[in-house]
């Protein structure tokens, strides 16, 4: 993650400060892992902006620098000047985090005063103006060594992370809707408006390629180590692995070829007519390796799993909010028939056919599930959905528990706690969610929603 630095300065202070400005602010993005793009010294005063003819000078440095850096962080060190600032980021399309130092009991006379507070709440007001977006924290004002500034860097690169993969993402969308579901209609001119530009393969084409990949050819050997390193596949039919390792080299293919950045999959009833498996832990392998991918053609979630899987960095699953648990009205249990990445699982799962197939077509027509348990924790919860052109989404927090689930229930379960769950229920139901949700490990909430609602232009509907 590079982001572009803006000093900024006001000219009766002492230069001194923006000296150690410069090496603090290199000491925390050192330590949170982020680079960072600096405007030579010589073009501005000390290196730090202060008039508008100064602001000028560095928003051609950042023309200059068009598509290298992910964000801008703005640095007052002292009140700073809002004309320069103004002038240097008219054209800025990125994310924005504004720091202010702290002034320290002591440190109060005219000397060493910084008014950093003061000028922070002033350029505030002009951005506000302005209509321009910002992100800024608590508290007000944080010296960049703090561990509360670290917390604000960490989490504003999560911010510009999920603004960079969302601007312009390419989602496939393999098979038509599961016809099923109603609920999983989406329309694609309102996702595209924001960003997210759909393409779909109907099975018939899938198919044509499957027949061209074989079992021992190099991607379809990675997707059996892949496979075999995820569940067991002791109990299941000989066919299965090969099968599954076809078909996710197939998907793979498209992906490739597409330039597809997440995934989702009409996975019912034509791969059990065809193929005899259930795509379940493919899915899981695809998420795992930073590729979202949804089950049940649930198209329009994969915008909450590409927010979720790029807030965390790490994977994130699609599941059903699927059964209450006992009379604990804020616990509920979760469960997917095995598309969750097994760094979600508690281990590597066990491949298992999918009871709801067998039932009506028959044994050995579905194998493919990873059945395990979801590993306790805290998790980012999010939705997504279409409605009137436009893209709502909710996301909240909550904690997958190690309560107890009864042996005999089917699939990759876990109990989910959440305050207020009834409210949120409630919520979900009259706002017309669907029945699935997204996780993934940690508490992401902010992240999500300054990168989707304040620079991406997707509604949160508050649970």
């Amino acid at each position: 993650m590079k982001l572009a630095l803006l000093v900024a300065n006001r000219g009766f202070f002492p230069s001194s400060v923006i000296e150690s400005a410069y090496d603090e602010m290199r000491q925390a993005a050192l330590k949170a892992g982020v680079e960072l793009l600096e405007i030579e010294k010589d073009k501005v005063k000390y290196g730090a902006v202060e008039t508008t003819q100064e602001g000028m000078v560095y928003h051609d440095f950042l023309e200059d620098h068009h598509g290298e850096y992910d964000g801008v962080i703005i640095c007052l060190p002292n009140f700073g000047d809002e004309n320069g600032i103004k002038a240097a980021l008219r054209d800025v399309n990125v994310p924005v985090l504004l720091q202010a130092y702290p002034d320290e009991i002591g440190k109060m006379d005219f000397a060493q005063r910084r008014d950093a507070f003061c000028g922070k709440l002033g350029l505030c007001a002009v951005f506000k103006q302005m209509g321009f977006k910002f992100t800024s924290g608590k508290p007000f004002v944080m010296h960049p060594l703090s561990d509360a500034f670290h917390k604000e860097l960490t989490e504003f690169t999560a911010i510009c992370n999920i603004v960079k993969k969302m601007r312009y993402m390419r989602l496939g969308v393999f098979g038509a809707r599961t016809t099923a579901f109603k609920s999983v209609r989406f329309d694609e001119g309102a996702m595209e408006r924001l960003g997210c530009d759909t393409e779909s393969f109907d099975f018939t084409t899938v198919m044509e390629k499957y027949n061209e990949i074989t079992a021992d050819c190099e991607e379809a050997k990675f997707f059996k180590e892949k496979l075999l390193a995820s569940a067991d596949f002791c109990d299941a039919a000989d066919y299965a692995l090969d099968n599954l390792a076809r078909f996710g080299a197939t998907m793979m293919w498209f992906v490739k070829d597409q330039k597809l950045d997440a995934i989702s999959v009409r996975c019912w009833s034509e791969l059990q007519h065809l193929l005899h498996i259930a795509p379940c832990s493919l899915l899981g392998i695809f998420n795992s390796l930073g590729i979202p991918a949804s089950c049940e053609t649930d198209a329009s979630n994969s915008i909450a799993m590409m927010a979720l899987n790029a807030a965390s960095g790490t994977p994130c699953g699609c599941l059903d909010i699927n059964n209450n648990y006992g009379e604990d009205e804020n616990k509920a249990i979760l469960f997917h028939c095995g598309p969750l990445p097994v760094e979600l699982m508690t281990g590597p799962g066990h491949i298992e056919e999918h009871l709801m197939f067998t039932k009506t077509q028959g044994e050995n027509c579905s194998w493919g599930l990873n059945v395990g348990h979801i590993k306790p924790g805290v998790v980012t919860f999010a939705g997504a959905r279409t409605e009137n052109g436009e893209v709502h989404y909710y996301v909240e927090k909550g904690e997958v528990t190690d309560d107890e689930i009864e042996s005999a229930y089917f699939g990759t379960p876990g109990v989910i706690k959440v305050d207020d769950l009834q409210d949120k229920l409630f919520s979900m139901q009259e706002e017309g969610f669907r029945h699935h949700t997204i996780i993934t490990a940690g508490d992401h909430v902010r992240e999500v929603e300054e990168a989707l609602s304040k620079y991406l232009g997707y509604t949160r509907i508050k649970l």
